[in-house]
């Protein structure tokens, strides 16, 4: 995998017009009633409850504008589509030149998910606590691909998969600690960056490899879970 840095690139998809915020509400999991300009996390869910993207949301005068990496664009503004029946808001869609986080290196160091994360298709709580904390209301009413997510919040989170970041002294290292647990299944390392002589990853890996005891057979690495 290559691990040099590269530059994000972001679109943004303004919805505007009366029915916005209500349209909005039914189609994304933040509470939108909440949001003003200086902005929130959101993600665009399928109904299956696999996350479609995350989205950086603010609140503008007569609507919304959510920014969302360019190569999940298509894919999100699609979605919204499929659900914009019979409502009074328009949903545009342009590239812009800067979003949350300008480079790869930034998402990573923050913890945040990106495009290579949701590309996996995966329930937020695979994403980890903090993603869901910040980006879902359990309060505001229904949403699409709420059941799933609900159902999960009330059993506690638990799922088998888990992203982390792990920091090591090589991409190989990082990669046979993530492929040591588990099933098959979508663990494996999603982003990656050289850091300071170091390697720093951000990684889908089988829940039984974060038991302490599993973990230090691999002292040379930094595990970090629900950063």
């Amino acid at each position: 995998m290559n691990s040099t840095d590269t530059q994000l690139l972001w679109s943004e998809i303004l919805v505007n017009g009366p029915d916005s915020e209500s349209f909005l509400q039914g189609q994304l999991t933040q509470d939108l009633s909440s949001i003003n300009a200086s902005g929130s996390w959101s993600l665009l869910l399928q109904p299956d409850s696999s996350v479609i993207a995350a989205l950086f949301i603010r609140k503008l005068e007569d609507g919304f504008a959510l920014m969302v990496e360019r190569k999940l664009s298509e894919m999100s503004v699609a979605r919204l589509r499929r659900f914009h029946l019979r409502v009074k808001c328009t949903i545009e869609v342009s590239e812009i030149d800067a979003g949350p986080f300008s480079s790869l290196s930034e998402q990573i160091a923050a913890g945040w998910i990106g495009a290579n994360e949701c590309e996996l298709s995966l329930t937020p709580q695979c994403y980890g606590t903090r993603v869901v904390s910040e980006s879902i209301s359990f309060t505001k009413g229904c949403f699409t691909g709420q059941e799933l997510v609900g159902r999960l919040d009330a059993r506690g989170s638990s799922v088998p998969w888990r992203l982390v970041r792990v920091t090591g002294p090589s991409l190989d290292r990082i990669n046979e600690a993530v492929m040591s647990k588990g099933p098959d299944g979508p663990r494996g390392i999603t982003s990656c960056v050289a850091v300071e002589g170091a390697f720093q990853a951000l990684a889908l890996v089988h829940r039984t490899l974060l038991d302490p005891e599993v973990l230090s057979q691999f002292s040379d690495l930094n595990f970090e879970a629900d950063f």
